[in-house]
Parts: C-alpha cells; sequence; structure tokens
C-alpha cells in the first residue's frame, strides 16, 4: 500500500490558490464577517462556512490578466459581498433545499456563492445550481471550468449595498451630540448606532497578509465603530460626497499608493475605505487625523467624527 499523501487539488488549483495568498495552515479570523453579515442582514454563520472561511476567505481571482495561474470562473471569496441582501439569499436557500450562507461571489460579481451546512457549494443568483459536494471539488472546479454560461462582464462592478429601510434607528442624543442633524441621519440610516462595536481581525488579517498594513490604534477604534458603513447620497445630494465606503480591503493592493500619500502627509496613514465612486482613498493618521487622496492629498478632518460629517455635508 502507498503512503504517498493524495494532493488536495491538481497543480493548476494549488498554484492559482497559492498565487492569490492560501498557503497550509492559513487561518483568516471571521469575526468581521460574521459581525456585519448578522447586523447587515441577519444572515448566521454554521460551523462549515466558518471553517471554510477560516482557510479561504479573502482570496481573489478576478480572471484577469488571463494566463496559464488563472481561474476559469473568477471568484471573490468575501462574504461581505451579500451584505444587506438576505433576501436574494433567502430564495436560493429555498431553492436549494437547505440554508446557505454567501461565502462569496462568482464570474466577476454576477453570481453569489453560498455553503450549507454539510460543506457543499452552490453558485446562483436568479437560478441556484451545485458546484460540488466539498470545498475543495467547488475549488478545483472554479478554476479548472467555467461554472455558468453567462458572458464575463468586461469590468466588475462595486455597487453600493442597498438597505433596508427597517434597518436603521433614529439619531439618539448621543448622535445628535456628535454630529449636525444631517450627519446624524445619514450615518443612523447607513446602519451606525451607539455602542456599535465590530471586530476588526479579518481586516487586520487580509491588510497584513496581502499589503503589509500594519493598524494603529487610532484607525481600529474608528473601524470598530465605523467600518462597514457605507453611504451613497447620488439621489439627494446637494452637498458633501457622493458616495463613501468604509471598508478598509478597497486598499489591499495599494500598499505603494499609501506608501506615497503617508510620505505627502509626513506622518502613517492606515486606509479607511474610499470615496467619490473609489476615485478617493480615506486614511488615518496615528493622532485621528483622516486624510483623502489619491493622486495627491488633502487633510479632510483632525478627527473621525469631523471626518465623516465633512463627507456627507461637504
Amino acid at each position: 500500500m502507498s503512503s504517498q499523501i493524495q494532493p488536495r487539488w491538481s497543480a493548476l488549483t494549488d498554484s492559482v490558490l497559492r498565487k492569490d495568498k492560501w498557503l497550509p495552515g492559513r487561518s483568516v479570523p471571521t469575526d468581521t464577517w460574521e459581525h456585519i453579515l448578522r447586523e447587515h442582514g441577519g444572515f448566521e454563520m454554521h460551523d462549515a462556512a466558518r471553517q471554510f472561511l477560516t482557510e479561504f476567505g479573502g482570496l481573489v481571482n478576478d480572471g484577469w490578466p488571463s494566463g496559464p495561474v488563472t481561474a476559469r470562473t473568477p471568484f471573490r471569496l468575501d462574504p461581505l459581498t451579500a451584505e444587506w441582501d438576505h433576501g436574494t439569499f433567502a430564495q436560493l436557500s429555498a431553492r436549494a433545499g437547505t440554508y446557505l450562507y454567501p461565502v462569496g461571489q462568482a464570474n466577476r460579481r454576477t453570481s453569489y456563492l453560498g455553503m450549507d451546512p454539510n460543506g457543499a457549494i452552490y453558485i446562483g443568483k436568479d437560478s441556484i445550481h451545485l458546484v460540488a459536494d466539498t470545498a475543495d471539488e467547488a475549488l478545483e472546479k472554479l478554476v479548472e471550468t467555467r461554472c455558468t454560461d453567462i458572458p464575463l462582464p468586461l469590468t466588475p462592478t462595486d455597487p453600493v449595498p442597498a438597505r433596508s429601510p427597517e434597518s436603521h434607528q433614529e439619531p439618539d442624543a448621543d448622535a445628535r451630540q456628535r454630529w449636525s442633524p444631517q450627519a446624524a441621519r445619514v450615518l443612523c440610516e447607513a446602519g451606525w448606532r451607539s455602542g456599535r462595536s465590530v471586530p476588526t481581525a479579518t481586516w487586520e488579517y487580509i491588510l497584513r497578509e496581502e499589503g503589509g498594513f500594519e493598524i494603529h490604534e487610532a484607525a481600529r477604534l474608528f473601524l470598530a465603530e465605523f467600518g462597514g458603513l457605507a453611504v451613497d447620497r447620488e439621489s439627494d445630494r446637494t452637498t458633501g460626497w457622493r458616495d463613501f465606503r468604509l471598508n478598509p480591503l478597497l486598499a489591499r493592493w495599494d500598499l505603494e499608493i499609501f506608501e506615497e500619500l503617508s510620505e505627502e502627509a509626513g506622518t502613517y496613514l492606515y486606509p479607511l475605505g474610499m470615496a467619490d465612486r473609489r476615485n478617493f482613498y480615506l486614511g488615518m493618521a496615528e493622532d485621528g487625523t483622516v486624510y483623502v487622496g489619491m493622486d495627491y492629498l488633502n487633510l479632510l478632518a483632525d478627527t473621525g467624527d469631523k471626518a465623516l460629517e465633512k463627507l456627507i455635508e461637504g
């Protein structure tokens, strides 16, 4: 009997996953994803999804540029792609006959990936199809085959998540004291509430793994309170920025840009998110000062609270 250990995947799949930063023993904290998806949609993570995301969460292969080490079905193993979309997942779960927890998207964000409590992975949005009964088999299929006949879009889209109108509370005394009535209303509509506390461990791990970012305490405190919020004011904006997303992973591949912005600021900046249809980064210094920029840098405000009000009101 041979004692040789059987590989988990083909050589191609192994190469693709390693190129995307997977390594044996990889262990990503899932706390941030769990908290935000429970808050933004009522999702409850099961053990199979937790185990999968601990090993593979945060991996991205958009299928571009095409080449020998590229997935045939582009995928993004980020469960937050489904935030605020509990309704779609409820329908997909009903069609699959089992509860599906979001584990990412495929086909350049045209399809969701969901996992059932037994570890099977499904793909779909308007309809649902079983990819494979196990995570390893599903990853192999995503890498080696096209899991849909839908033409891939030329440019991936990343819309601000649509929120349920029942998902927010009215501004309380704390909000009214910290911000103007307009800013307080917009932040509460985005999901902020007094005492909000989001674990930041997932963001910290992936940004350290992907780009070498090291979080400081000011950014950790800010993201614990405001991380994961998204504001889109295109329809009712008269002043302020059109939109902003407080997701530090938007900067995961842009350490060099942040090094240049930090040099221009004269202090280390940790990413907080992006604004104006992802044309500008938001970064925070260790003293809590917030900057905005991409090709050039501007001071936004000397505190996080003032920065949020300025983003909303201009």
